[in-house]
């Protein structure tokens, strides 16, 4: 009879149950139906109405963090850990008062996030520009002592409304200090929509500590259109105040659950769990959340055994910091981890469409012969672009890392972005279940077949 030596099927069972693990198949089909009435939509439930708005530093902040690590765990993720971030915190106080004298009209209107408060109610003269240039060519001679209001619309001409965004906001981010250089006493800026209604948005934006620190508000977009028509009768003047506070950094926490992989190499998936406090940051970024966790709930509960660790990273802080990327990136570079590819979806809950790859031609060459796979839950292009805000900083020590960001139908995400109106009744479900579906699919893809190699 012929004797086996046991440390030779050892490693021969070892090596079949890797060989196994490395060819286990699912079909986009099988992910589209594990999608389909999945874990999505149910747990954007829990984190709009029981969490709710969530801006860093608050109270809700750090529900969010005990729900999203209490939400892996009860998923069976091998591995669950908070990581700590200091965050800045700023909170809004009661709400913003606008009035338009001339008209006796009181008009809808939102502090910038970040923005000081008014110390009491302002009330001037208000002068419009589209712009910098503008606001230049007027000087301190046609500023100094007014409100300025930045009238510049996003262009709705174009169906990539996030490039109309990039092409607007930038009187949002920077509208403040630049009139404060021609002694403005207060801003008000044109919601970043193309949508005509009352809800002004908030968001963002800087100061230099150079220069005075003046308010900033958000006025909604049928408000700026009527005060535009005012002006062209005269001279206009508005009342103005807000309650806004800075307050020290605050200690939170990014989230982070993981599968563990046969291999050493990392491919992370995430959003951003903050929001601003207007609403319940339903589609900015709660469908990113969710659909981050269902995709690797999806490939789990399907029995996948992935060749590379498939880490959820829920991110602290994007909207008013990004300290939670940056906290991330600098840790995984500390550790010595190896990393091929991060994906981000922070552009709301709508239909996938597409996929926008920062990396290599070659990578985005390899992606697209796996189009037709893609295609099936809903990726119809594979482009050279921007991944996200939160994964951008791992760049910085992963040169080679290919960055994915999902790219839903556009048309209607800056219609709730930053407002009142970003809650859980303005997603579909079905949509949201896709855009879960359509990451766990490019996961599968790019982990099974080895699509990177670096």
């Amino acid at each position: 009879m012929r004797s086996f030596n046991l440390s030779t099927c050892s490693v021969l069972g070892l090596a079949l149950s890797i060989l196994a693990s490395c060819t286990s198949q699912i079909t986009s089909q099988e992910i589209i139906r594990e999608a389909k009435d999945g874990k999505s939509y149910p747990m954007l439930t829990e984190l709009c109405k029981e969490v709710g708005p969530r801006l860093s530093g608050s109270k809700n902040a750090e529900k969010a963090v005990i729900w999203g690590k209490e939400t892996l765990e009860e998923l069976g993720f091998d591995t669950v850990y908070l990581q700590e971030v200091m965050v800045p915190h700023w909170e809004r106080g009661e709400k913003e008062f606008a009035f338009w004298t001339n008209q006796d009209k009181e008009l809808q209107v939102t502090a910038l996030g970040g923005s000081v408060g008014s110390n009491g109610l302002i009330e001037a003269e208000i002068v419009e520009v589209q712009g910098f240039k503008e606001l230049e060519e007027l000087g301190k001679a046609g500023v100094e002592g007014k409100i300025v209001f930045y009238n510049r619309p996003m262009d709705s001409r174009l169906r990539n409304t996030f490039r109309a965004y990039g092409m607007a906001v930038n009187q949002r981010a920077d509208g403040a200090w630049q009139a404060a250089r021609f002694g403005a006493k207060a801003v008000i800026v044109r919601s970043m929509t193309g949508a005509m209604d009352f809800n002004p948005h908030t968001g963002t934006m800087n100061y230099v500590d150079s220069l005075p620190k003046i308010p900033a508000f958000a006025v909604s977009t049928n408000d700026a259109q009527a005060l535009s028509e005012g002006l062209k009768s005269g001279p206009q003047k508005l009342q103005l105040k807000s309650n806004c506070q800075w307050f020290p950094d605050a200690l939170s926490h990014n989230v982070i659950g993981e599968i563990k992989g046969i291999g050493p190499k990392i491919i992370t998936v995430g959003g951003h769990l903050d929001s601003w406090d207007l609403g319940e940051g339903a589609h900015d970024d709660g469908a990113g959340i969710v659909h981050s966790i269902e995709a690797l709930r999806i490939l789990k509960d399907l029995g996948y055994k992935p060749q590379n660790t498939l880490r959820v990273v829920l991110f602290m802080n994007e909207e008013n910091g990004a300290m939670g990327g940056k906290e991330y990136a600098l840790q995984c570079s500390e550790k010595g981890e190896q990393h091929i590819m991060a994906i981000e979806s922070d552009r709301g809950g709508f239909y996938p469409e597409a996929f926008s790859i920062d990396g290599s031609d070659e990578t985005i060459e390899a992606l697209n012969g796996w189009l037709a796979a893609l295609n099936e839950t809903g990726i119809t292009e594979i482009y050279k672009g921007y991944g996200g805000v939160d994964i951008s900083f791992l760049k910085e020590s992963y040169p080679d890392i290919t960055l994915v960001g999902l790219v839903p139908n556009p048309e209607n995400y800056f219609k709730y972005h930053h407002t009142a109106e970003d809650v859980l009744e303005n997603v579909n479900k079905p949509e949201l279940e896709a855009g879960s579906a359509a990451l766990a699919n490019l996961i599968y893809l790019v982990d099974s077949k080895g699509i990177l190699k670096k």
